[in-house]
């Protein structure tokens, strides 16, 4: 069950509203089944409606009256609750609704149990899923009905009643949401032809910009080159930046004048001050190692970054987790930005729904999440090659990463944003499988002869043995081999970059392990091989490791049996 609370300033505009059924096609056979004594006059019920109506409205609003004579009368005395079924929920009775509306205005402080100066209320049915509360604040007493936080009071005593009564138990969130596009807006975007409201539009644009910008001035000097979008920043009497507010070109109010929307009118975390603080907690973007021969590839060094997020969820503390999922948004903000059009559609839908998963009650420490957002950042300055092994080794790391923070929300009781992050995966894995078909059959093409490939299948069974057969029966396996081939010929060991490769993360929860071993070891393997020198020093180390068998020496002497002679220097 889902309520709404408004106020008003006309009782008999309510009461009309609820009782019409001329201009709202909906409303059918309009009555109440509640009042605050039982006996309030029913419209719907008496024969003269007209009169019967007029009676109602001069009942609820007695006290408002008396309240106005004293100067006491709140000038919005109108509260007005509407009370949904969820879809799919049995059938109420108007007993069970009357038991609801009751227990609603109970919890609110509108009419507390037991208290005889509550205030006047109706509850007025006219469909067979929801209910209006319609009630004026004036108290018995002549005050004002206290009624602070009526909404989070309403939604706790649904979601019991949800229990109690045997529905179904809506998701609530925790007041970070964005806020929704209003009716009037939905109505004007349909009129011009608009798929998107202008407030859908900014923040969308508005988000993608914060992902790519270093600094809070770069952000502001972004906005206001988009194209389509007018940008009014605000400054303080010193010349600092106080905020910013953006509107569509061309979208106007009545009086002609541009629909503005400050950034926390956008979300609560696109105001300028929350900006500011991500920005300046922004790392610089991951730089080239001194001595060495090749520049690290963004794509590879973000996908480094970002598998390391689960660690910090695990590990570290809620402040640093939502710094980390936080950054992680950005990198799926930055992705529609970046990717062949074909995948645009599906990672513009998940960047839309995983932004509600960036955001609860806990306070992000932004600066945990330094080296993260700056190896976002380095994203914006590589676009997708054209074989797109890049992109798709991201997305098979942000699918775990999506998953992982499903689990973490879901721990601390974050149902909006475990939903949010199941709507994610659903695109971002349709993203995935377009974006890595391509590399994983060009990969395949160069699948090695027959003795590569089962000297790279014993590698498999020896050092993955719980994995090792839904490795070799995986499609992407002639893939797996293909870059094990290419990494051994470029001087690299491929028992080690496998160790490595396993021992990065765990492969439980891989929908294809091959896959996600294909992705890792190509990673591994871009860098550079070890020298001869190298390569002979990790095999004396590997043999000194190695426990000795039983009946044997630790040292391996040039005759069985026989102990190695003591070196000295």
């Amino acid at each position: 069950m889902i309520a709404k609370i408004g106020s008003g300033k006309s009782t008999a505009g309510l009461i009309r509203y609820l009782f019409d059924t001329k201009k709202a096609k909906d409303h059918t056979d309009p009555h109440l089944v509640a009042s605050w004594d039982g006996f309030a006059p029913d419209p719907g019920r008496a024969d003269g409606f007209d009169a019967t109506k007029k009676r109602l409205v001069a009942d609820l609003d007695l006290r408002v009256k008396q309240a106005r004579r004293l100067g006491r009368a709140p000038e919005r005395h109108v509260w007005h609750c509407s009370v949904r079924a969820a879809p799919g929920d049995r059938h109420l009775t108007d007993a069970e609704w009357a038991d609801i509306a009751r227990r609603v205005v109970a919890a609110t402080g509108i009419a507390p149990q037991g208290d005889p100066d509550g205030c006047r209320w109706v509850a007025v049915r006219h469909a067979d899923d929801h209910i209006h509360i319609a009630a004026t604040k004036v108290r018995g007493d002549l005050r004002t009905a206290r009624h602070w936080n009526d909404y989070l009071t309403a939604d706790k005593e649904l979601a019991a009643i949800e229990k109690e009564y045997g529905l179904k138990q809506v998701v609530r969130g925790d007041r970070t949401a964005a806020k929704r596009p209003t009716r009037a807006e939905t109505e004007k975007a349909r009129r011009v032809g608009k798929t998107q409201t202008s407030r859908e539009r900014l923040r969308t644009t508005v988000r993608q910009l914060v992902s790519i910008a270093t600094s809070p001035e770069e952000f502001l000097h972004l906005l206001d080159g988009v194209e389509g979008i007018v940008v009014n920043v605000q400054h303080f009497p010193s010349g600092d930046v106080r905020g910013y507010k953006v509107a569509v070109e061309g979208d106007t109010n009545a009086a002609g004048e541009p629909v503005w929307f400050s950034g926390a009118k956008l979300a609560p975390d696109l105001s300028y001050p929350k900006i500011r603080e991500r920005l300046t907690a922004t790392g610089a973007a991951p730089v080239t190692e001194p001595g060495c021969r090749r520049r690290p590839n963004p794509w590879h060094q973000a996908t480094a970054a970002v598998e390391r997020i689960p660690h910090h969820l695990h590990h570290g503390d809620d402040a640093a987790a939502q710094a980390h999922i936080g950054a992680f948004g950005e990198a799926i903000d930055i992705l529609p930005l970046l990717a062949p059009s074909h995948l645009r559609p599906h990672l513009q839908q998940a960047a839309v729904a995983f932004e509600r998963a960036t955001r609860s009650r806990i306070r992000a420490q932004q600066d945990q999440a330094r080296a993260l957002r700056g190896a976002v950042r380095a994203l914006r300055t590589a676009p997708v090659t054209s074989d797109g092994s890049g992109l798709a080794m991201f997305l098979d790391i942000a699918v775990l990463i999506v998953i992982a923070t499903a689990r973490w929300h879901q721990a601390r009781r974050h149902n909006q944003q475990v939903a949010a992050a199941h709507q994610t995966l659903a695109h971002l894995q349709t993203a995935y499988r377009q974006a890595a078909a391509g590399p994983l059959a060009a990969l395949a093409q160069r699948q090695p002869p027959a003795r590569a490939m089962e000297r790279h299948a014993q590698r498999i069974l020896v050092i993955l043995p719980d994995h090792a057969q839904q490795v070799l029966d995986d499609p992407a396996w002639p893939a797996l081999a293909a870059v094990l081939t290419e990494a051994e010929n470029a001087g690299h060991d491929p028992e080690q970059l496998l160790q490595h490769a396993a021992r990065q993360r765990t492969l439980d929860d891989a929908r294809s392990t091959a896959r996600t071993l294909t992705w890792r070891v190509q990673r591994l393997a871009a860098r550079q091989a070890p020298s001869a020198r190298a390569r002979a020093a990790q095999a004396r180390t590997r043999v000194a490791a190695r426990p000795a068998q039983p009946g044997q020496t630790p040292s391996s002497p040039s005759q069985p049996g026989l102990a190695a002679p003591a070196r000295h220097r």
